[in-house]
């Protein structure tokens, strides 16, 4: 039977029906904001999980993610929901390849069965207190402190001495620093002996009492790098421990050489080899030697461990070791390891919902990943996929386009068919872009003058030297795990000139718009109050003007209990999040409210003042125009929110911008609209970098820089280097690509 969807409302989606074919593999195309995450997530996604939750008590259900029922009429024949969706597999320190995958989970009990001596399953565990390494706290790093980098011995505290940001002149800490009065806060560190630079930097915390204020404070004090390093084997992973390491060198634990595990763990062996070494193996070496293992107790562990690890290397990351960090996997590696855990199950009949499945995948590996989706098919299965890649819409047994535009433009079915319709289909502009002819990038433009690093060792890149042309679109490609998001990294790291852009959050939040975000707004707020000569404050809906009922949002959200959250729109200021008396104050006969819902490209007409026109005019130019300035940013597509993040730099000159997938999120159609902001950014001056796999992006390119050969231990090499015609001739993965693509024997 089909799935069928009827009156589908959510969020731009113009009231649509729909019928899907099960047991196929379904692909949702459109350009960015045109309703496919709104169908495919908050619509099917949402009635699935909250119907699921209806066979539920709701005992169990309030104590479960809420998820609130969909603004649909009706679906039917609509099966149990899996979501694979971008999300991080997370940065908490403690994970790993061996702890996602549960791989090492079964180690472990493999070593407590049939190792000597014989211990419990705990003891091999680095997140008990039985098996971990006592020096490093299950982290397997220790971080060894740069005191040229954290300290400025030239200044006294008092001038901002510590370089971190927990210290710094003003902060808390640098208050309870002065409050135990050790310190000269006015003496240069160069000064101190060695009794206060101890004191300063490693002494153990200990508490103290100060009356200066006129009562009595109680608080900590404890050494800057033994509080660092204390706070680096947090479980939680906290952000600001990615800014802590600027301060420090990091290297493998001096006592359990990088494998998380105390020394009685580390003694057990199981076939003359300890559980370290399978660890620290490529999973492809892992698999051969578990082969080897024999017993009947070791048998039926094995055969399961087996099953995961052969689905690991054919998806072509075999190379990974289980003792990998999660945190230092690519994209493209942490998508691989998600497919793979569903892989292994037997279930059928259920929907598996995709989002992106090729985001930072090469040519080759999107293939794997196609195979791998029609075996889940194969099945009884069926899988329904957000995408934007040409290979994988391409693949799909059916397509549905859903346009014709974004916002309020789109939001309608344009086409459901198969890929040789969709070509000949005049509406669909997806179909327009599939059947365009592909031709590489012939302009060789002038090189001036190169930006050079060398002697770079990181990860599987060993004294690496690379040379960078300035003033145009350098494009880093090669297959996952060649080495390319280390070499950027390793660059933006040392060099503090390159700035990285494109793929960190900006603050999505129920009151952050265009509008704020980009700085427009306090202009505009501006304009509002010289016109009508009252106080600024007064037309922000986050202070003095909000709507009292609902505090600025313009909508209030009735908590269902274990039914999800219902949001209303609230019925004093009926969704204009001010009070009445701001509405009737106007600019130019608009209330504040009425602009906030004007679309980008309508301000842009509307303003007179230069400085929010120049602003709303960069916002345009990413393509978003039709964007409403008030509109709020968690309905934003993840492709849109980057073009909001890129446009913040665009008014920038002299610059070296390092991107990390730039094309993620992004229709074919907005590829070129991307391809135009960079263009924008290089002819002010700028030089621009990108790690890409997107072979519409990668053949508009002025220069290639590919890495490889392969993944893990064998790249982290320069295959190529120089423009894209002379790539045509080389035996890369990606010079192959390239050549299937532009249809070059």
């Amino acid at each position: 039977m089909n799935i069928k969807i009827l009156g589908a409302r959510e969020n731009n989606l113009k009231n649509i029906n729909l019928e899907l074919e099960k047991h196929k593999v379904i692909v949702v195309s459109g350009v960015s904001g045109s309703g496919k995450s709104s169908l495919v997530f908050d619509v099917i996604y949402a009635m699935g999980q909250t119907s699921f939750y209806d066979t539920l008590s709701t005992y169990v259900v309030k104590n479960l993610p809420k998820i609130n029922k969909p603004d649909v009429d009706e679906i039917s024949n609509l099966s149990p929901c899996v979501m694979i969706d971008q999300k991080s597999l997370g940065q908490n320190p403690r994970s790993t390849v061996g702890t996602v995958t549960e791989i090492y989970s079964y180690l472990r009990l493999l070593y407590s069965r049939v190792g000597y001596p014989i211990m419990d399953s705990e003891y091999f565990s680095f997140n008990t207190s039985k098996g971990v390494c006592q020096k490093c706290g299950g982290l397997g790093t220790e971080l060894i402190p740069d005191l040229n980098k954290l300290i400025d011995f030239d200044k006294s505290l008092n001038e901002g001495a510590v370089r971190h940001r927990t210290w710094a002149v003003q902060s808390r800490y640098w208050n309870i620093q002065k409050a135990i009065n050790y310190f000269d806060i006015n003496k240069k560190l160069k000064d101190y002996n060695d009794d206060e630079i101890n004191m300063l930097l490693y002494s153990k915390p200990f508490q103290y009492q100060n009356k200066s204020t006129g009562f009595v404070q109680s608080f900590s004090y404890e050494g800057i790098i033994n509080r660092i390093v204390k706070r680096q084997k947090d479980a939680r992973g906290l952000d600001i421990n990615d800014y802590d390491e600027k301060f420090f060198t990091t290297q493998k634990c001096s006592e359990c050489e990088g494998s998380r595990l105390n020394k009685m763990a580390r003694d057990v062996l199981v076939n003359k080899k300890s559980l370290i070494e399978l660890l620290n193996m490529e999973i492809n070496e892992l698999y051969s030697f578990v082969n080897s293992i024999e017993g009947e107790i070791a048998l039926p562990i094995i055969d399961r461990m087996k099953i995961d690890m052969k689905n690991i290397i054919e998806m072509g990351i075999g190379y990974l070791t289980l003792n990998r960090g999660i945190n230092t996997l690519s994209n493209g590696e942490s998508q691989k390891i998600k497919i793979v855990k569903h892989l292994r199950g037997n279930l059928n009949e259920l929907i598996y919902i995709m989002d992106e499945p090729s985001i930072g995948l090469h040519h080759r590996d999107i293939k794997k990943i196609i195979e791998a989706i029609k075996e889940l098919v194969s099945k009884e299965n069926t899988v329904l996929i957000v995408e934007h890649n040409r290979t994988i819409i391409e693949s799909a047994d059916c397509i549905v386009d859903i346009g014709p535009l974004s916002g309020e433009s789109g939001g309608e079915i344009i086409f459901v068919g198969n890929v040789e319709d969709i070509i000949h289909n005049d509406k669909s502009i997806t179909g327009k872009c599939l059947r365009q002819r592909h031709k590489i990038n012939i302009n060789n433009k002038y090189i001036k003058d190169w930006y050079e690093v060398n002697n770079i060792n990181v990860n599987n890149i060993q004294n690496l030297n690379v040379k960078i042309p300035k003033n145009i679109l350098t494009c880093i490609t090669g297959v996952s795990g060649s080495g390319k998001s280390s070499l950027i990294k390793y660059i933006a790291d040392i060099d503090d000139k390159v700035i990285k852009i494109g793929g960190e959050p900006i603050g999505i939040s129920s009151r952050s718009n265009p509008a704020t975000y980009s700085g427009v707004f306090d202009l505009i707020r501006k304009e509002f109050a010289n016109t009508n000569n009252i106080d600024v404050g007064v037309f922000s809906f986050n202070s003095k003007g909000a709507c009292d009922n609902c505090r600025g949002l313009g909508y209030k959200v009735m908590d269902m209990h274990f039914l999800g959250d219902i949001k209303q729109t609230c019925d004093v200021c009926h969704g204009k999040r001010y009070k009445d008396e701001v509405l009737m104050y106007l600019y130019k006969d608009k209330n504040i409210s009425d602009v906030l819902d004007m679309t980008v490209s309508s301000a842009v007409i509307f303003f007179d003042n230069k400085g929010i026109v120049d602003k709303l005019s960069i916002i345009n130019d990413v393509g978003l125009g039709y964007l409403k300035l008030g509109q709020s940013f968690n309905t934003l597509s993840g492709g849109e929110i980057q073009r909001v993040n890129m446009a913040s730099y665009l008014s920038k000159k002299g610059n070296i911008y390092i991107m990390d997938e730039p094309t993620n999120g992004l229709h074919l159609n907005d590829i070129n609209v991307l391809l135009g902001v960079i263009n924008k950014l290089i002819d002010r001056g700028n030089t621009v970098i990108a790690i890409e796999h997107n072979l519409d992006f990668i053949i508009n390119a002025d220069y290639i820089i590919d890495m490889g050969p392969e993944g893990g231990k064998n790249g982290g090499k320069i295959m190529f280097e120089g423009n894209l015609k002379n790539i045509l001739n080389e035996q890369s993965f990606t010079a192959s690509a390239i050549r299937e693509y532009v249809n070059v024997k």
